[in-house]
């Protein structure tokens, strides 16, 4: 047999063999179980990672809490954030001060040069009066701001004022105990004539 004559015949045979090749690997990794990576989500739960996602501006009812709190807005105003430190310093400072009436400090107090003390410290500056005064010049709270910390609380028909602290207790100088804190419950509780919300420089709020 000529060269002429083997030579494309070896070729087609090649040829052949490689086709048959093609098919047998393609058939044995259509029948070869898939490894696909999966994902751990953070409700624990685990998705592949060739799943679809459809993204939505919208956000469903069913992303979990741990997701909404990764895109929500801070609502906290730092700068108020900021002062309610500095108050807290200020109160911290002064517990177990002794009282005396008619002082504002700065180791003694009686209970509405506490409250007027604590204020200035925080860089809030009005007129030191007595606890019938700040009822006068002070603006009335609506029902949600009665417990929050900063709000004043008067007793006793005037005679007596406090800063909140928060729904169970406040911070007052007490002619028994000195700059203290008191819960509001029991005898305090039952002797509260009213709240008022002193007013904050308009900076203050600012975000």
């Amino acid at each position: 047999m000529s060269v002429k004559t083997s030579f494309p015949r070896a070729l087609a045979a090649c040829f052949a063999l490689c086709l048959f090749a093609f098919g047998a690997v393609a058939q044995t990794d259509s029948t070869r179980p898939r490894q696909v990576a999966q994902a751990t989500q953070p409700d624990g739960s685990h998705r592949l990672e060739t799943d679809v996602f459809v993204v939505s501006e919208a956000t469903p009812a069913s992303v979990s809490r741990y997701e909404t709190e990764l895109v929500k807005p801070r609502l906290i105003a730092p700068r108020l954030f900021e002062f309610n430190q500095m108050m807290m310093a200020a109160i911290d400072t002064r517990l177990g001060s002794p009282y005396v009436y008619g002082t504002e400090g700065p180791r003694v107090f009686d209970c509405s040069g506490f409250v007027w003390s604590v204020f200035q410290s925080a860089g809030v500056n009005f007129e030191r009066g007595t606890a019938r005064h700040f009822w006068a010049n002070f603006n009335p709270v609506s029902e949600d701001e009665k417990y929050k910390f900063g709000t004043l609380v008067f007793f006793n028909n005037l005679k007596h004022v406090g800063i909140v602290a928060d729904e169970n207790g406040f911070y007052h100088a007490s002619t028994s105990q000195g700059v203290t804190y008191s819960t509001f419950s029991g005898y305090w509780g039952s002797r509260i004539t009213g709240f008022r919300r002193v007013p904050l420089p308009a900076v203050t709020l600012a975000d």
